[in-house]
């Protein structure tokens, strides 16, 4: 098992904070030589590290601690009425795990989704290198799941398998198929991945009260913050 304290560790400059106005974000990234086997990254999302590319990182804020990781206790989740709707309207897609990878039909259906709902982030615009460093690794952990209506693609779950749960990367669908709630339906497919594979937890990475397009991921219960070394059960 690796010693952690032996670990080699990287602090970027301070920059703007993608989440916060008028804050200033600093990340810390594991160096990217580091062999990461299933074991560490296990540890290291339990310490509340994401993935995004090659890099793990971490926000270290030194007087900001807004981001909180997060993550569902799935064996005790129970969907609300709202949730148990839209598990039954998408009944009819079919979820078919892929490797990463780029194709002009993910590429396609990412530049929408980008365009509609993050016009006004960083990133926008989207383009193929953007698509391939931050989601198309082929690592031995990642795992794109299709959902498909027939041939057509409505969404991609990219999703990491850890020792100790699966890991919400990151999810892109056709935003015209706004009746479906697309991104409410993958994450509530993955809490079901998770128990089926009989693990304890989804991680759903950082979550900001202040920040409005993270509020959905309290609607999720039981969901637990990382406190430190800790996790504690959201009230």
């Amino acid at each position: 098992m690796t010693d952690l304290n032996k670990l080699v560790f990287y602090k970027s400059q301070p920059h703007p904070c993608s989440y916060l106005e008028n804050h200033v974000s600093t990340t810390l990234f594991l160096a990217p030589d580091q062999p990461v086997d299933a074991p560490l990254y296990a540890r290291l999302s339990a310490l509340g590290f994401r993935r995004s590319g090659e890099f793990l990182y971490r926000p270290h804020c030194e007087q900001c601690n807004k981001c909180i990781p997060t993550r569902i206790a799935v064996s005790e989740f129970i969907p609300n009425r709202q949730q148990r709707k839209i598990l039954n309207r998408n009944s009819d897609l079919t979820v078919t795990p892929q490797r990463p990878q780029f194709t002009e039909e993910y590429f396609a259906l990412y530049c929408e989704y980008i365009a509609a709902r993050h016009y006004d982030g960083d990133m926008y615009p989207p383009s193929r290198e953007q698509f391939i460093s931050f989601l198309a690794q082929d690592n031995d952990f990642c795992t794109f799941f299709e959902f498909r209506k027939g041939d057509q693609l409505l969404a991609v779950a990219v999703c990491d398998q850890l020792l100790n749960g699966l890991s919400a990367i990151y999810t892109f669908y056709d935003v015209e198929e706004e009746r479906r709630s697309l991104g409410t339906f993958a994450i509530l497919w993955q809490i079901q991945e998770t128990l089926r594979q009989n693990l304890p937890a989804l991680y759903l990475g950082y979550w900001i009260r202040e920040c409005r397009k993270m509020s959905y991921k309290t609607q999720y219960r039981p969901i637990e913050l990382l406190a430190g070394q800790h996790w504690q059960r959201l009230s």
